[in-house]
């Protein structure tokens, strides 16, 4: 089941980051040409964004119904929308052929993207929590999360093939159209394998007992503020700061710094890598030691590491820029690994999609939905990318102070522990 959940997200993740490469390379000049350069940049980029605005209705309704039907129903569901709207995108006409349709068109691929992606995470992230010994659920919730960065390396893999293959005229033209039109293969692929899977255990055990929530959002904001709170809050860093990794260090290294282009995809590919390993030791680790310990060092490495990371990125010297990268992943290995198990187990089962998929969305956008936007601002307005550090530190904080919060207690670790104890 983990398997699967790690192959759903990884498909998932590449549909949605070969947008955002592809909007910081080469959408402004497609779908926003009546714009001057650097508006149609900035427009293209901003796109990439608007995601966020339905992240939360797609959390709302793909919770509610994965918390009454079932949770592989709503993965099957959220990976066919997604798959639609990435070949939909590789197949839109440009401004030139089709005028302002073709931007139009553009944005409601990418909200279509929007709701997947905010139904997607927590339905994944469950399937593998709940079918896992509660000793290992941590490593066990580490594969859907692994899909992140490994969709990252499979687009930033894509695009750099294809720049490397073909000219760039032909890229620029049609080329940036493959990656797109790849991802029909992938989601035959993803379908195939999450339609043989067997629903949650602890989903069936609900239904067999007839004690589904009816209302299950409602009954997250009415009786678990607090705890809603504290899941939004522990990934806003994460998210936030992943973006910078994601969507703003690319076109801030090829245009400001004049790095390659294929030499700031690598790197990021490398990073991604690095995140990889990260994630898998920090969800492990999280097994052994409780949640709240690994955020917690993940949290105070990303406030850390906040200035060293642009001071070392801005020197454009490769190997400084990979240590600026790889150091940067660990902080987001340390909190991204245990955030599924610390979902799982912070909503009872029977609101838990709802639970997860709206504390993800709302924290997606808190954290991630304005970051590649206020980044690119705060360069710009302030000449210095020490702004973007600062507002990196704050988003740290924010997580800081809600980890703190986390109600894990020595109890749940012994218990974990005993679990470990009694496996021959």
């Amino acid at each position: 089941m983990a398997g699967a959940s790690f192959v759903g997200t990884t498909i998932e993740w590449y549909d949605f980051f070969i947008y955002a490469t592809a909007a910081q390379l080469v959408f402004g000049q497609h779908f926003f040409t009546a714009l001057s350069p650097a508006a149609a940049s900035l427009a293209s980029v901003t796109t990439i964004g608007v995601t966020f605005v339905v992240r939360p209705l797609g959390g709302i309704l793909m919770g509610h119904f994965g918390d009454r039907l079932g949770r592989r129903t709503m993965l099957v569901l959220a990976l066919l929308l997604m798959g639609v709207a990435t070949v939909g995108v590789g197949l839109l006409p440009t401004y030139d052929r089709i005028g302002l349709a073709a931007p139009v068109l553009l944005v409601v691929f990418r909200l279509m993207q929007g709701l997947s992606a905010g139904g997607e995470w927590g339905g994944a992230a469950l399937m593998a929590v709940e079918h896992a010994p509660v000793h290992r659920r941590g490593l066990f919730g580490a594969f859907p999360q692994l899909g992140a960065p490994t969709g990252l390396v499979l687009a930033n893999g894509a695009f750099f093939a294809f720049t490397a293959i073909l000219s760039a005229d032909q890229f620029a033209s049609w080329g940036w159209r493959l990656p797109f039109l790849f991802s029909a293969v992938l989601i035959i692929v993803g379908l195939f394998i999450r339609l043989r899977v067997d629903e949650s255990p602890e989903f069936a055990r609900l239904k067999e007992r007839a004690q589904r929530s009816r209302r299950p959002i409602t009954e997250v904001l009415r009786h678990y503020p607090r705890t809603l709170a504290i899941a939004i809050g522990v990934f806003v860093a994460n998210i936030g700061i992943g973006y910078v990794f994601l969507a703003f260090i690319l076109v801030h290294a090829t245009t400001r710094l004049g790095v390659g282009q294929n030499t700031m995809l690598l790197l990021i590919v490398l990073g991604a890598l690095f995140w990889i390993a990260t994630t898998l030791w920090a969800a492990w680790r999280s097994d052994a030691v409780g949640r709240r310990p690994v955020y917690l060092a993940g949290s105070i490495w990303l406030v850390a590491w906040a200035f060293p990371f642009f001071l070392l990125l801005d020197t454009a010297s490769v190997p400084l820029m990979l240590a600026a990268v790889l150091m940067l992943a660990v902080g987001l290995g340390l909190t991204y690994g245990p955030q599924a198990a610390l979902y799982a187990e912070l909503f009872p089962a029977r609101i838990r999609y709802s639970g997860a998929s709206f504390a993800y969305a709302v924290g997606a956008i808190l954290g991630g939905g304005i970051t590649p936007l206020a980044a690119a601002v705060l360069t710009e307005s302030t000449g210095t990318t020490m702004s973007v550090s600062a507002y990196m530190v704050l988003l740290g904080l924010v997580t800081l102070i809600a980890v703190l919060k986390i109600p894990e207690t020595a109890e749940q670790v012994r218990e974990r522990r005993r679990s470990c104890a009694r496996i021959p």
